[in-house]
């Protein structure tokens, strides 16, 4: 029989490595570029303005703020796990070549924002973009959100909570433990519970836009396809043959504009 201090010392291994996995794991999310990592000079030659944000938690958060005359829709962008609002270029060209008013926010820990990110906290940045378009004089019905990869995530959440006239989807996934599993499988769902899309999209009331490139290396392709089943009607999606992961504004450009236009112009 274990000599019962061995079998309280293997346990305790066990117990630190476990929570040291589940820490490494959680963190292992986010691939944020502070300041001054990026292409800051970006701000002038897209014609955005600084803008300064307070989560409810008191997290201060930075943004560019794009404001295009006559402009009745706005929308709010949140942004993938890697960078920061600088590598966001072809977003923000599209976007507003598209109609629409631009608000691009940099998460707690990415570029100019204080603190560290977390699944709780990216939801609470997501609230301080949508409420600054509020006192912006933007009615819910004029706000769409826009999620790119973990955005997607994020910006489901929020329409889930919150009024918006739209939400657009960009190479989304289902979950991160649906993610984790096809990387550890068994052991990754256990420790990456986190950021569950499926579960929340079925409460959404607004017009929903998918799109994801159909040679995504980071995303499977069928995990934007299930997530889009999963998703209620009014509903389409975009299937950007030959794009890969983080291209499509680019390699899809005069293409992402039109259809962005014409989602912003469908739009109750």
């Amino acid at each position: 029989m274990m000599d019962m201090s061995k079998l309280l010392g293997w346990s305790l291994v066990a117990a630190v490595g476990g929570g040291a996995f589940w820490f490494w794991a959680q963190r292992a999310v986010y691939f944020p570029s502070r300041y001054p990592e990026g292409y800051w000079e970006l701000r002038e030659r897209i014609g955005a303005t600084d803008v300064w944000l307070t989560a409810r938690d008191g997290v201060k958060l930075h943004g560019w703020w794009i404001a295009p005359p006559g402009a009745r829709i706005a929308t709010l962008h949140l942004h993938g796990n890697g960078g920061n609002i600088t590598h966001r270029e072809m977003h923000a060209r599209g976007l507003t070549a598209a109609g629409t008013a631009l608000l691009l926010i940099d998460y707690r820990g990415y570029g100019k924002s204080a603190g560290w990110p977390t699944e709780k906290g990216l939801y609470a940045d997501a609230d301080a973009g949508y409420d600054f378009l509020v006192q912006k004089g933007f009615a819910p019905n004029c706000i769409v959100v826009y999620g790119e990869s973990l955005g997607t995530s994020v910006a489901v959440d929020l329409a889930a909570r919150r009024p918006v006239a739209g939400v657009v989807l960009e190479a989304p996934f289902t979950s991160a433990s649906d993610i984790a599993a096809r990387v550890l499988p068994v052991v990754g769902p256990l420790v990456m519970r986190s950021y569950n899309t499926r579960a929340k999209i079925g409460g959404l009331r607004a017009p929903i836009f998918i799109l994801q490139g159909d040679r995504d290396e980071v995303i499977p392709f069928e995990m934007g396809q299930a997530l889009y089943a999963a998703a209620p009607e009014p509903k389409q999606f975009w299937r950007v043959a030959g794009a890969h992961h983080s291209d499509i504004p680019e390699f899809a450009a005069p293409e992402y504009r039109e259809r962005m236009r014409a989602f912003f112009a469908g739009l109750p």
